[in-house]
């Protein structure tokens, strides 16, 4: 099989597409015929070496997958349907979607949803999956559409064009904020009324500021959530699932203790399968289909490793789909 294949010379790493004999597959009960994955941040770090992600050499990226079942010892999916995977430490510790075949716990994966392909699932991906997640975090902290504007951060990214789509799709009144002035038509055709830039948000900030959003979806961490943290309304909810900003969290207790608000951590690795499902479902339900159209940039296995570093520096929008074959 061809194989986006990370190898480790003198500190760091190698990235090159190669033939890969399919004995090498590590353990697992469900063999997969890959056919699309997709570049995400975690992705990009790891390919690149620029984040120490993989531990385990050699490994194939790739966090997320969909194909066809080519082997199955697993009584719950049968040779030739449709599967994808988000999550499980794949393409992480585990051989990944980057590559023609993939085999895996059955556990890990997820049948097609019908009405969804390929193609499709993996324009939204772990990304999309992580927006649906955040999204329905909020919703489980009492945030309707009703209740005011809705902030996103990192909103041009993965996670944030995909959080965008879907809060507009809902109703929500929803401000984006972005650090490339580039990005802005693109975020207004998803369904941001309001964009703001990050430097409005990644500078020094007062325990409490004035209230302006009853829900946030933070994908930069630091700063910029400490910001937004000081920026809710009483009773609001942040679900935060990522760290493109960094890991620290520069804030107080202020927020939590005096104006009720509340900070849920939203993690798409480990979700147990029903609430995966339930997502799945959602995002097939909520995503207009010109979602599909706007939010993505193809290429080949070929140049995944080129499309990782193009990622990292800032230099392409929204999806970044793979095809495999």
């Amino acid at each position: 099989m061809q194989a986006l294949l990370l190898e480790q010379s003198e500190g760091k790493t190698l990235a090159a597409v190669k033939t890969v004999a399919t004995e090498l597959l590590p353990a697992g009960d469900v063999t997969v015929d890959v056919e699309w994955s997709g570049i995400n941040y975690k992705d990009a770090l790891a390919i690149t070496g620029k984040g120490k992600i993989i531990r385990n050499f050699p490994m194939v990226p790739g966090i997320d997958f969909a194909g066809h079942v080519r082997q199955s010892e697993d009584p719950r999916f049968h040779v030739g349907q449709s599967v994808l995977l988000t999550g499980w430490g794949v393409g992480e510790n585990h051989w990944g979607g980057l590559a023609e075949q993939a085999r895996v716990k059955g556990d890990w994966l997820v049948p097609m949803p019908e009405g969804l392909d390929g193609r499709r699932a993996m324009i939204i991906g772990t990304a999309g999956f992580t927006a649906m997640l955040c999204v329905m975090a909020l919703e489980e902290g009492g945030v309707t559409p009703e209740s005011g504007e809705v902030v996103v951060t990192g909103a041009s990214g993965g996670v944030g064009s995909t959080a965008v789509a879907l809060l507009s799709a809902l109703g929500y009144r929803v401000a984006a904020v972005s650090g490339r002035e580039t990005t802005h038509d693109y975020l207004r055709q998803l369904g941001a009324s309001e964009i703001l830039p990050r430097s409005a948000f990644s500078g020094d900030t007062r325990p409490l500021d004035k209230q302006r959003w009853v829900g946030a979806i933070d994908t930069a961490g630091d700063r910029v959530l400490a910001s937004v943290l000081a920026q809710m309304h009483y009773n609001g909810t942040v679900a935060a699932c990522g760290l493109a900003g960094g890991f620290a969290l520069p804030t107080t207790v202020m927020p939590f203790i005096l104006r009720n608000v509340r900070l849920q951590g939203v993690d798409s690795v480990m979700t147990p399968a029903a609430r995966r499902i339930a997502a799945w479902k959602r995002l097939l339900k909520i995503l207009p289909e010109t979602f599909y159209q706007q939010a993505t940039t193809e290429v080949p296995l070929a140049q995944a490793a080129d499309a990782a570093a193009r990622l990292l520096n800032n230099q392409i929008t929204g999806r970044t789909l793979v095809k495999i074959r």
